[in-house]
């Protein structure tokens, strides 16, 4: 068990131990994850098939194009998937909780804000319009029982003072009278107000200039490292993860098509999608025309393949059997040159991705 400092810790909440099971995980651990959406032509999966750890005092980035699965995987981890979705198979549990698929009513309020923080994409929407910010933080502590409402305004403005905010001013404003950097800040406040284990965030520097998206990365580093949480953060932007994550995440078509440290995974990627993505980043020196757009444009949820690999028809690489096989996830190897006659292979450590030609099965063999 974790234990935050006692400056951080916050008002105890009466019905938490509702929530409380035997057994607890190191941060978050998702199993066989697979979110479907009905649809005209029948159930469609936007989750496939997901294996995904988060291990407490880490940050992993998850990237990928619009519709990837990104956005739904992060609403399935608060079990709040939009109808006509639903969580068709799979576990997700939590510390304290023992499977969030399973948890409904109240068990499942409590939950989400004490096993489970989350920072909306557009945080202005996440916000009462009608209501200041320290009403809807008193209101978030009365649904989940907490009795001791001068504890829960303290610890609000402790918050607000470590996100570079006034907490006068901030806790009495309405959410209009804040700037788009202030609001996602005060949306930071919000999950992490009732001390959850895990944080989620979901593109939390979208539509933010500069400045403020540098402030609120420093933020999340900050209070990652100071509060042990295993925050898992959802954005298009490479750059972000690769300064701030340690493991990094990419979807595609709805699956996990690679992961590792995001050192490895950065410097030796071996999913053509993932290499395709790194090489589309904007340069700002040297030749700029090294960056380029990725073929084609990512499947919607009608287009995606139901069998073989998902990237197949934007790869330059496939082969035959990326039609009619899916790919599992298997370690990558990088081949090292000892001199002109002499080479191995080595397992990176920790990477793993899912492409028949660059990361095949053992007993595969693969022909071009």
């Amino acid at each position: 068990m974790r234990t935050n400092s006692a400056s951080l810790s916050s008002p105890t909440a009466t019905t938490a131990q509702s929530v409380t099971v035997p057994g607890e995980v190191p941060g978050a651990e998702i199993r066989g994850l697979k979110v479907v959406f009905q649809t005209p032509a029948g159930p469609m999966p936007a989750v496939n098939d997901v294996d995904l750890d988060l291990p407490l005092g880490t940050i992993t980035g998850l990237v990928g194009e619009s519709g990837s699965g990104k956005s739904t995987l992060a609403l399935a981890m608060m079990n709040a998937v939009p109808k006509p979705g639903h969580i068709a198979a799979g576990s997700i549990r939590l510390p304290s909780v023992t499977d969030m698929t399973r948890l409904q009513g109240k068990a499942l309020r409590l939950a989400r804000g004490t096993a489970l923080g989350y920072v909306f994409q557009a945080s202005q929407n996440s916000l009462n319009p009608l209501k200041r910010i320290g009403a809807q933080l008193l209101d978030l502590g009365r649904a989940h029982g907490m009795e001791d409402k001068g504890a829960l305004l303290r610890h609000a403005r402790e918050l607000c003072e470590r996100m570079g905010l006034d907490p006068v001013r901030t806790l009495s404003a309405y959410q209009h009278e804040l700037s788009g950097g202030m609001r996602q800040r005060v949306g930071i406040v919000f999950a992490l107000i009732l001390n959850p284990s895990v944080l989620v965030l979901d593109e939390p520097t979208t539509a933010l200039d500069m400045i403020s998206q540098r402030t609120v990365l420093d933020i999340i580093r900050y209070v990652q490292r100071e509060r042990h949480l295993a925050t898992l953060i959802i954005t298009h932007d490479i750059a972000i993860v690769a300064d701030l994550a340690d493991y990094l995440v990419v979807m595609y078509g709805g699956r996990v098509v690679e992961k590792g440290p995001t050192r490895h995974v950065l410097q030796r990627a071996a999913h053509p999608y993932t290499e395709g993505l790194i090489a589309a980043i904007p340069r700002i020196s040297g030749d700029i025309d090294r960056a380029q757009p990725l073929p084609g444009r990512p499947p919607d949820l009608l287009s995606i393949p139901r069998q073989g690999c998902v990237f197949r028809e934007r790869c330059a690489f496939a082969i035959d059997q990326c039609s009619v096989q899916t790919p599992g996830l298997m370690p990558v190897r990088v081949t090292r040159r000892h001199d002109a006659l002499e080479e191995d292979s080595a397992l990176l450590d920790g990477q793993v991705a899912a492409c028949h030609v660059r990361a095949p099965a053992p007993s595969a063999k693969v022909s071009t």
